[in-house]
């Protein structure tokens, strides 16, 4: 009988035991916990990783071998079969050179609706309330306890940085991007805040998927949202599908939510954007050629960044 070994590329500090309890099924547990995709590749063509089956990896671990385009899945065994990828999006995985290579990959779209959609609303508040400004201010602030105290004894609000009235999320509207299960969980949510929902995809959805939310043309849904929130995966089409015409058919003051895929904004266009006005606040867990950040990015108090952590809970890991 052919031996069927499991590879393991990064690390999972959530499911150590689980992975282990792969060893009663698989002959051999193979792990890459880090490296560079040279070394990589050049491991899979040295044979480290022989009689491989099956491998599990993450978007994390992209960092360390790059993107499954072909001339990795050329490398790997070919006894490889099943690439099982912890994550909703596989843009990092060409999905047709799989196929050629008669390898299944099976992704977690399911899993991860609730973790992304609890961290784009906490985007959404946060842009909405410009809380940058604040929450920056009251950390310096914490390095000097007598320039905190002077402020709060002269009241004069310098404590609070350069603070600014926010906007309460009540009869604005969310315009979604992408009404598929991320899209939907958010929905639900800001719907609980009074928000008037409404939605683009390439289909509408059937009438008892879309819970009261309003199916609207891409042109609508740029000109009449307030909020608009990016639920959309990414490939060739999508790519920048926000850009300089697509902020300029936008309403003035339009917030901008991101918990999918950063190439999906021009970065460069949102920057000059947020400095015109065009948009006034923006919240982002993810970036175009992450992990480096637009300067202009850094630079603006009013945008709310995380470093892609939509997903990042044990539960939803565990799942």
């Amino acid at each position: 009988m052919a031996q069927r070994a499991a590879l393991l590329i990064g690390g999972v500090t959530h499911t150590n035991k689980e992975w282990k309890e792969c060893g009663q099924i698989a002959s051999k547990l193979y792990e890459y916990p880090d490296g560079s995709r040279e070394d990589f590749i050049s491991k899979c063509r040295n044979g480290d990783f022989k009689d491989v089956f099956a491998l599990y990896r993450s978007n994390d671990s992209n960092k360390i071998t790059g993107n499954f385009n072909e001339e990795l899945l050329d490398a790997l065994p070919k006894t490889l079969k099943f690439i099982c990828h912890n994550g909703a999006g596989y843009d990092n995985i060409d999905i047709p050179a799989c196929t050629k290579r008669g390898i299944l990959v099976s992704s977690t779209p399911i899993a991860v609706n609730d973790a992304t959609a609890d961290v784009a609303i906490f985007l959404m508040l946060g842009a909405l309330r410009n809380i940058t400004h604040s929450f920056q201010a009251v950390r310096a602030g914490e390095k000097s306890r007598l320039v905190v105290m002077r402020a709060l004894l002269t009241w004069k609000g310098k404590w609070r940085g350069n603070f600014s009235l926010g906007h309460d999320p009540k009869n604005k509207v969310l315009g979604i991007l992408g009404m598929g299960g991320i899209g939907s969980a958010v929905a639900r949510r800001a719907k609980a805040f009074g928000m008037k929902i409404q939605y683009h995809n390439r289909h509408k959805l059937p009438a008892g998927e879309e819970e009261g939310a309003e199916y609207v043309s891409f042109d609508e849904l740029l000109r009449t949202s307030d909020v608009l929130s990016l639920n959309l995966s990414l490939n060739a089409s999508t790519r920048h599908i926000i850009a300089k015409p697509q902020f300029d058919a936008m309403k003035d003051g339009v917030i901008i939510i991101n918990t999918a895929r950063g190439p999906l904004i021009d970065e460069a266009a949102l920057v000059d954007a947020l400095k015109s006005g065009k948009v006034w606040t923006a919240g982002l867990d993810v970036f175009e050629e992450e992990p480096k950040i637009h300067p202009g990015l850094l630079e603006a108090e009013n945008v709310v960044l995380l470093p892609h952590v939509g997903t990042a809970t044990f539960e939803t890991q565990v799942s």
